[in-house]
């Protein structure tokens, strides 16, 4: 291959394609530790994202990252709860996550527009010592005798490059570039939902503490409305539901159905009334997927491009800042063992799916018509506080107890058996004995 300016100026330990939170943290990771990474980002920075709202528990992985002053002294509106709306438009009192964390530290997160706060992240991802090149697709995997050895990219002006490594990380969000080609991706059995959103300045906001609140507005047939004030003023606000409702009477284009659908929740009617839309309105399809490993020889997934769930909990940014963390820290001590065979990734992805899976329960009673928290908290008020944990991103610990009560309500699924290392035999090698007992899926 010709001299180009993105060649490398020596062997590379890990290339990591896709520079978004996921990506840029694992880089800084990585690259803290004093190893060569190169990440690969199709796009140019500043670029736009949907999903804006912070979980009070991704104040662990910015502090990993050394970020928490940085936040502090930004734009980004301070988020302190979340409330639940009724389709009649009642407002729920507040989750309030000072009830239950420190105030001073995870109980105050953030809204965040992603195109400033993904800068920043693959900004401080370049000051810790990454090489991060813009404009650079990957179109495939390198590989020799099944082992991921690097990636190919083309750029801006159609020549080819070539990206060797002792590891690659996929973090490639929904797209999960790694677990396509490798028809690796399943879709979740029952949350397959559709979004359309769009953005207003000058709407409503709730007054003084409030102001900066996640607040999720229910519709009829379990949809859902999210309201997401932003700085500048603006409101990051859509409406999640099942395809075929969001479409019935032939109605299919984004903003008319966007129109139609602020009239299905007073809350949300009233506190757009004042706003003015701004920019288009989206649509995406098909929310939940996972993927059948977490890694092969030379390769690791990490953030959505591992899984992607709902996100009427706003659970995407959290799992992405702490999977990309996490897989930064896995890497690097399977660099320093010489030793970065699959096996090694199965407490991570033990971790990661034990997140997902109580994460996923939660979505799937939030969408059962006879779930709600405040019957839950009825009757069994002292598990108030891990419906607390579970909403905030406090999701690695047993749920058992909240999970045994929520079932009187609504039906949770079983563990999916998926995500552990990719073993020598073409089995899923998962790290608890539990997920060892379930069938390997088709």
């Amino acid at each position: 291959m010709a001299e180009t300016r993105f060649k490398p100026p020596g062997p590379i330990d890990a290339v990591i394609i896709g520079g978004g939170p996921a990506g840029a943290s694992a880089a800084a990771v990585l690259a803290e530790h004093g190893h060569s990474v190169v990440v690969l980002e199709r796009e140019r920075f500043p670029r736009y994202h949907v999903g804006e709202s912070l979980l009070p528990f991704t104040f662990e992985p910015l502090r990993r990252l050394g970020l928490i002053e940085r936040m502090r002294a930004s734009a980004f509106v301070k988020k302190y709860s979340v409330q639940f709306v009724s389709p009649s438009g009642k407002a729920s009192q507040p989750f309030y996550f000072f009830d239950r964390y420190d105030r001073d530290t995870v109980a105050q997160t953030w809204q965040v527009l992603r195109s400033e706060f993904d800068q920043m992240l693959l900004d401080h991802a370049r000051s810790r010592g990454a090489t991060v090149h813009e404009g650079l697709k990957v179109t495939g995997l390198l590989k020799e005798e099944g082992r991921v050895i690097g990636v190919r990219a083309v750029d801006d002006a159609a020549q080819a490059h070539e990206f060797r490594a002792r590891m690659t990380l996929d973090c490639t969000g929904k797209e999960a570039f790694a677990a396509v080609r490798e028809n690796w991706r399943i879709k979740d059995p029952r949350l397959n939902k559709v979004a359309v959103w769009t953005y207003y300045e000058g709407a409503q906001r709730d007054e003084g503490i409030d102001a900066g609140a996640t607040t999720v507005a229910m519709i009829p047939d379990k949809g859902w409305f999210w309201y997401i004030p932003l700085h500048e003023d603006r409101v990051s606000v859509g409406v999640v539901a099942e395809g075929r409702y969001l479409a019935r009477a032939g109605v299919k284009e984004p903003r008319q159905i966007f129109e139609r659908e602020i009239q299905q929740n007073p809350w949300i009617a009233g506190h757009l009334a004042s706003g003015r839309q701004t920019g288009p309105h989206y649509l995406t399809s098909e929310y939940s997927f996972h993927s059948r490993y977490c890694a092969s020889e030379g390769l690791l997934l990490v953030g959505d491009a591992f899984a992607f769930l709902d996100p009427v909990f706003s659970s995407g940014l959290m799992l992405a800042l702490k999977s990309g963390v996490m897989a930064g820290d896995a890497v690097h001590e399977g660099l320093l063992a010489g030793d970065c065979s699959p096996s090694r990734f199965a407490e991570y992805a033990r971790v990661l799916r034990e997140g997902l899976e109580n994460m996923r329960k939660l979505v799937y009673a939030f969408y059962n018509e006879n779930f709600s928290f405040r019957r839950v908290i009825e009757k069994y008020p002292d598990l108030a506080g891990d419906i607390t944990d579970c909403l905030s991103g406090d999701v690695n610990k047993d749920f058992s107890r909240l999970w045994a009560a929520t079932r009187e309500f609504a039906d949770l699924p079983e563990s999916l058996p998926v995500g552990g290392p990719l073993a020598p035999n073409g089995e899923c090698r998962m790290a608890n004995a539990e997920a060892e007992e379930h069938a390997q899926l088709g």
